[in-house]
């Protein structure tokens, strides 16, 4: 039986998961198994860079605090090695980068793996998440937008001063 201090410590911890979680954009479940610490600290400051938190946390902790949300969805995953990242403003971020790294993992042994997900408190199982992991950016996808109506507008653009240039030999001509 846990003493009275690790039992709080215990539900300390789960309250503030519960608060991580529930705050969060997004986050994903991966099973770390098999990282080196190079590629360890590559993916750390990879996620940094996107304002996105990853940590190693216990199985239990992670059920409580999901149970206590109502998603008992992430159950069956939580077993093994797993480590969560969490973001507050970006959906895809998480899926992005880990996915990523999960591609380079299989190609070299396989044991990174992405186990499930839930973006605004939607669950991803990981077949979503990989299909999640392949959306690019919102900046990217933003820049994408732009330039695909950049060209009717330029076109146009063109058009008009075709328009006003023969309009203007024209009248020049008359004088």
């Amino acid at each position: 039986m846990p003493s009275a201090n690790v039992l709080k410590a215990k539900q300390a911890r789960v309250s503030e998961l519960e608060e991580k979680l529930k705050g969060a954009a997004s986050f994903v479940l991966v099973d770390y198994r098999g990282i080196t610490v190079a590629d360890d600290t590559e993916l750390r400051r990879n996620l940094r860079e996107a304002n996105v938190e990853y940590f190693v946390e216990k199985n239990t902790m992670l059920r409580r605090a999901l149970d206590n949300m109502g998603m008992n969805q992430f159950d069956n995953v939580l077993n093994g090695t797993t480590a969560i990242a969490i973001s507050k403003e970006d959906q895809t971020a998480p899926a992005r980068i880990l996915g990523e790294y999960a591609e380079k993992a299989a190609k070299a042994n396989g044991n990174f793996k992405l186990k499930a997900g839930c973006v605004e408190g939607e669950y991803f199982d990981e077949a979503k998440v990989i299909a999640l992991s392949k959306i690019p950016s919102k900046d990217v996808l933003l820049a994408q937008l732009v330039g695909s109506l950049q060209g009717p507008i330029q076109k146009l653009a063109a058009l008009l001063q075709a328009v006003v240039d023969k309009n203007g030999e024209t009248t020049e001509e008359a004088a």
